[in-house]
């Protein structure tokens, strides 16, 4: 340990970056998860050079087999090991890219400290020509040590970009260059592993802090995606499946057949379950509708798997209908 350099612990997760192949060609078809923390560091002795960096394993899955117990272990932990510790200087998560954003965005709504907490993967696995892991983890570390990287929330680092993570998404299944937060626009880009980030520190419109310190549970929030002949049967499917909360990801700004939209009305008022209404476009504002019941709530520039976390933890902190919609309405145009 150098007691000159910033300290920082990556929390690995799982995925593509963990993940091996016995083709080193294979980009498809590897096993995520299969490399432990210590390999990982291994792999990249130059982050040495630049900071202390301890390890914990927190999971080694592919990223959709992350749970939300494993969220809330991972965001208790950090609050406790990171937060309260003023020698540490930031977090890195190591995540399967497949859900990254999800977990990027419950990071982003939990830890509350302004220390910086990196989310970072790769598209290629460990084993692969030219793998993206390595680079990318060193450049996590890199923004996350570094003092202009405090107060912006949680990050995502991939592929020489700096992303908010309550903004960023996955926009292309295959390149490396895929994480972006199209309309928003990047926090900052690395160059020779040095982070330059394009404007001062700020945190993002609508983006509310939650303590979820004494939550032990978050509640079952199912999405539905829209399409023509939809049938309303898939609502109430929902509903007596267990889902306390429902997101729609509607056509255009978050629309729904006429008789769809009788049905929520219908879930609404008969099981005072909150729905929650997106876009399936990938980019955009759902506005508030101009309606006179007060019991429609929309996403605003949330995309559908933000909505989910966002909903399911309100849920858990039980908040009520109207504290739902505050929660949303700061992401739209009021």
């Amino acid at each position: 340990m150098d007691p000159t350099l910033p300290n920082i612990t990556v929390f690995a997760t799982g995925g593509t970056i963990a993940g091996s192949s016995s083709s080193n060609t294979a980009t498809t078809g590897y096993t995520p998860g299969a490399v432990g923390i210590l390999t990982l560091l291994e792999a990249v002795p130059e982050v040495l050079d630049i900071a202390n960096v301890a390890g914990v394993q927190i999971s080694n899955v592919g990223s959709p087999d992350i749970t939300s117990s494993i969220l809330l272990n991972l965001s208790k932990e950090i609050n406790e090991v990171i937060c309260k510790d003023d020698t540490m200087s930031g977090a890195v998560i190591t995540h399967g890219t497949d859900t990254l954003e999800e977990t990027a965005f419950f990071m982003d709504a939990t830890i509350n400290c302004g220390k910086p907490i990196i989310i970072v993967g790769s598209m290629r696995p460990s084993t692969a020509i030219s793998a993206d892991g390595p680079f990318n983890l060193l450049e996590a570390v890199s923004v996350g040590i570094n003092p202009d990287a405090v107060g912006r929330g949680a990050m995502v680092v991939l592929n020489d970009r700096i992303v908010s993570a309550y903004y960023a998404t996955k926009t292309n299944a295959n390149t490396m260059d895929t994480f972006k937060a199209v309309e928003m626009g990047n926090l900052g880009a690395l160059i020779s592993n040095t982070p330059y980030f394009f404007y001062p520190p700020v945190e993002p419109t609508g983006k509310i802090a939650y303590d979820i310190s004494n939550v032990t549970e978050i509640p079952r929030v199912d999405i539905l995606f829209s399409y023509q002949d939809m049938q309303n049967d898939t609502l109430y499917n929902a509903v007596s499946s267990g889902a306390k909360g429902i997101i729609i990801a509607g056509s255009g700004t978050g629309s729904v057949s006429t008789s769809f939209d009788h049905a929520i009305e219908d879930v609404i008022n008969r099981f005072n379950i909150p729905i929650i209404q997106s876009t399936r476009v990938q980019n955009g504002e759902v506005p508030e509708f101009e309606s006179e019941t007060a019991i429609r709530i929309t996403s605003g520039y949330l995309n559908p798997q933000k909505s989910r976390v966002l909903l399911g933890i309100l849920l858990a902190l039980d908040k009520n209908i109207t504290e739902i919609r505050d929660a949303f309405s700061g992401n739209a145009v009021s």
